[in-house]
């Protein structure tokens, strides 16, 4: 197929997605917007007092290590803005479209926000601690890191331990910096390199060319980090291909490559983007390896089910896609991570193998804990993570299924048969109904779906500017979830009601790529959009 990396194009004030698909050979990019965003100048809320708060961590993407984005305290009304912080201090814009995935926020017990921060244009970061309540500064981490390649820039992605007791981020050379007590102004620091820090140390520039970090962190209930790593050269006593590190919770670390693990020589990275999940018991981790073809062509790829304490072989089953029985399309370009329902049901989202043959939403893909059944699939997968939603949320569902999945639903307008009627959509995992845009395929039933509300004049008749989400986050207590738009406002989705019943504008609808909202132990809600982070509240 044609080569989907977006090419360079002319200034415009309003970038369709259409236009922004065609100029890619198709494939579904950043929410278009102004390649000259102006500064936010958004009316702030009365400075709050800063009290102690005790309640429910965020800890890494997808607010936990199963990705259910599932809040567990009531979110605040969205009222206006507390205080905003770039999470870029440096976009680098294409074509009028930010590409760029950025790192989602966490947030500690106390209260303490971690905000990842990209610094150069694909190379140095930090992790600001900041004062929940007001945004003051509290400590900040600059790391040497440098993205791996890609067409868009991957994201930068810390983790936060379950009791909050720990951060850790990626640096160069594949190592990882855990910093002790991150409510605290200061903390004891720690670098660890995987495959032996004496190796690192022996021959520190070849490791920093040869392996990068190239999934976001993960920690387990223990305390124990999980990430992905690719290897771009080899180097002396370094790994010979990409794969997955534990860093236990004392410190000792150990690895295994893809192609080692899962027999396939093939497959000698892991996704990148893609976040490991664990089972809900916490002994089964979850990753996707891929084919890497620099930049060009689409690779393929696995799920993969390994033990978390001996990072042994498992299960594996190849990524397909469910209409033309061809591997499915990996992509390196999508945040798709693996999703472990409460039942232990793995969901992750890939893209067509005949792209755009289903229009680039991609399928989600559903299995059994074991890997071994193919369930339904859902009928989008495109750079998304779904979310787990109680069927309790939704009264007027009245299948069987005790939970059901938040997923983007958008379609894109001029790809395939798109016409550009972007929506959210609930569905049942274990519902089927036709495919709405292949009949001949079974897909997951859609329990509600809502179509976004600002009209997209780049568009045909009917289209709207569609959601810009990668994870969005559920909140029980309200029956509603919280979802970031392409025209630049943050909603409420109120599920008992199928209606937007709040919103709150970031800016006037401004370049973005897809990104994540975030639930605080206060109940405040954090969204990303072109670049800033926003603290939403009452």
């Amino acid at each position: 197929m044609t080569d989907p990396r977006p090419m360079p194009m002319p200034h415009s004030r309003r970038l369709s997605r259409r236009q922004l698909l065609l100029a890619a050979g198709g494939l579904a990019t950043a929410c278009g917007g102004d390649p000259n965003p102006p500064t936010a100048n958004l009316p702030l809320l009365p400075r709050p007092p800063v009290v102690p708060v005790d309640g429910p961590a965020w800890t890494g993407f997808a607010g936990d290590p199963q990705h259910s984005a599932l809040g567990r305290i009531a979110t605040q009304q969205m009222r206006g803005f507390y205080w905003y912080t770039p999470v870029d201090m440096n976009p680098v814009y294409s074509g009028g479209a930010l590409l760029t995935h950025y790192g989602s926020p966490l947030v500690t017990r106390h209260n303490t926000v971690l905000v990842p921060v990209k610094i150069g244009p694909s190379q140095t970061f930090r992790v600001q601690g900041r004062v929940g309540a007001t945004g003051d500064l509290l400590w900040q981490l600059t790391s040497d890191y440098i993205v791996p390649p890609a067409r868009w820039i991957a994201s930068f992605n810390p983790a936060l331990s379950a009791d909050s007791l720990k951060m850790a981020m990626p640096l160069i050379g594949g190592r990882v910096q855990i910093r002790d007590n991150p409510d605290d102004v200061t903390g004891s620091v720690n670098n660890f390199a995987f495959y032996g820090d004496l190796a690192y140390a022996a021959a520190p520039a070849a490791f920093n060319a040869a392996v990068v970090v190239n999934t976001p962190l993960a920690f387990d209930t223990a305390g124990h980090l999980f990430f992905g790593f690719q290897v771009l050269n080899l180097v002396a006593n370094g790994p010979a291909n990409g794969g997955i590190a534990r860093i236990d919770a004392n410190g000792a670390a150990t690895f295994v490559t893809a192609p080692a693990v899962t027999g396939a020589a093939s497959l000698v990275k892991p996704q990148t983007n893609c976040a490991p999940a664990l089972s809900p018991d916490g002994n089964t981790l979850y990753v996707v390896f891929n084919s890497y073809l620099p930049l060009v062509g689409n690779p393929s790829g696995r799920l993969v089910a390994l033990d978390a304490a001996t990072l042994a072989l498992r299960a594996q089953v190849n990524l397909t896609d469910p209409a033309t029985g061809a591997p499915a399309w990996i992509s390196d370009d999508a945040t798709s991570s693996p999703l472990v329902g409460p039942d232990g049901d793995v969901y992750i989202g890939v893209l067509e193998s005949n792209a755009p043959g289903h229009n680039y939403r991609g399928w989600l893909l559903h299995f059994s804990a074991d890997l071994s059944q193919t369930k339904t699939p859902g009928s989008f997968g495109w750079d998304n993570t779904p979310s787990v939603v109680p069927a309790a949320m939704v009264p007027q569902y009245g299948g069987s299924s005790s939970y059901l999945l938040l997923t983007k639903y958008n379609n894109y307008a001029g790809v395939g048969s798109g016409d550009g009627r972007n929506r959210m959509a609930i569905l049942d995992p274990n519902g089927t109904q036709a495919d709405p845009v292949t009949p001949a395929v079974t897909v997951m039933k859609e329990v509600i779906t809502i179509l976004g509300p600002t009209a997209d004049p780049g568009g045909p008749p009917g289209s709207v500017k569609e959601w810009c989400v990668n994870t969005a986050a559920v909140d029980p207590f309200t029956q509603s979830v919280l979802v970031n738009s392409e025209d630049g406002f943050l909603y409420r989705w109120r599920l008992p009601t199928n209606a937007l019943s709040e919103s709150i504008q970031m800016n006037p609808g401004i370049a973005q790529s897809y990104t994540p909202t975030t639930i605080g132990p206060d109940g405040r809600i954090y969204a990303i959009n072109n670049a800033i982070l926003h603290s939403v509240g009452q």
